[in-house]
């Protein structure tokens, strides 16, 4: 199995858990929490801000410390209405307790203790096409750059039809030479419709010195370290993941892999 490719290690409570550390770079965390109705989860920042996302289900969430009231409104991830979700900057003790089967997803990166916790969404978050043909795919921003309430994060959702491709033309932000290109690394949650299905992800360099491909089921995380790393869904399955982007400075700026430039012109 190839080492950016990482299986939930159960199927209830916490299931995912990426630190830098363990991923071999310096700021994206990730993890995710499975909980039935009635079980609840907690955790703390500690020297990261983090946005929690309801990506399935209902829970009360306390954080900073205040009462946030019941976050979710989606059963299934595929509905594709708008998430709940929860800024909370770096110093922060959060808990949730779940009012239905709930998916919540905890993306993190270095705080520098400049924002307010707030909810974000559903208000203001609208699914939006990008892409035409093959290569449409729909998005809910959650964090990108547009939005300045946080320090380091970049977050969104993208649903990927049956057939379609998705981050792609291939692209890659491996390198810190601003307004060229940024440094982001990234993680990938990879949802399933139905939960059997499979997609694939590529993650590769122009000099072959990372070549990567791998069959993505359903609830797996994929890294991305760097290189390009273009997405596809086979007919029949659909395709949901959860992106999480951080980096020395907080904007978005790619370059294209070679053999793929005539198709952004």
């Amino acid at each position: 199995m190839s080492p950016l490719l990482r299986r939930p290690f159960g199927s209830h409570g916490e299931v995912h858990r990426i630190t830098p550390a363990d991923a071999g770079w310096r700021y994206v965390g990730f993890s995710l929490w499975r909980l039935r109705g009635g079980e609840s989860a907690a955790g703390a920042t500690g020297a990261d801000e983090a946005i929690l996302v309801m990506v399935e289900g209902k829970a009360r969430i306390s954080g900073a410390g205040r009462d946030w009231g019941v976050l979710g409104d989606r059963l299934d991830v595929f509905e594709k209405t708008p998430p709940h979700c929860l800024y909370l900057p770096d110093g922060s003790d959060w808990r949730a307790e779940a009012d239905t089967d709930c998916v919540i997803a905890v993306c993190s990166a270095p705080g520098k203790g400049g924002h307010p916790a707030r909810r974000i969404g559903p208000d203001g978050i609208a699914l939006t096409q990008r892409g035409e043909g093959s290569n449409a795919r729909f998005i809910n921003n959650i964090a990108m750059e547009a939005e300045d309430w946080c320090d380091s994060l970049l977050v969104t959702e993208v649903f990927t039809p049956a057939g379609n491709w998705s981050s792609y033309p291939s692209h890659r932000h491996d390198e810190d030479d601003f307004p060229r290109i940024t440094y982001l690394e990234e993680t990938y949650y990879h949802r399933l419709n139905p939960k059997d299905g499979w997609a694939v992800q590529r993650v590769y360099t122009d000099d072959g010195s990372l070549d990567e491909t791998m069959a993505v089921k359903d609830g797996e995380v994929v890294l991305v370290p760097r290189g390009h790393h273009p997405c596809g869904a086979p007919h029949g399955f659909e395709l949901y993941y959860l992106n999480v982007m951080a980096g020395p400075r907080r904007a978005w700026r790619f370059v294209k892999a070679p053999e793929v430039e005539q198709l952004m012109k």
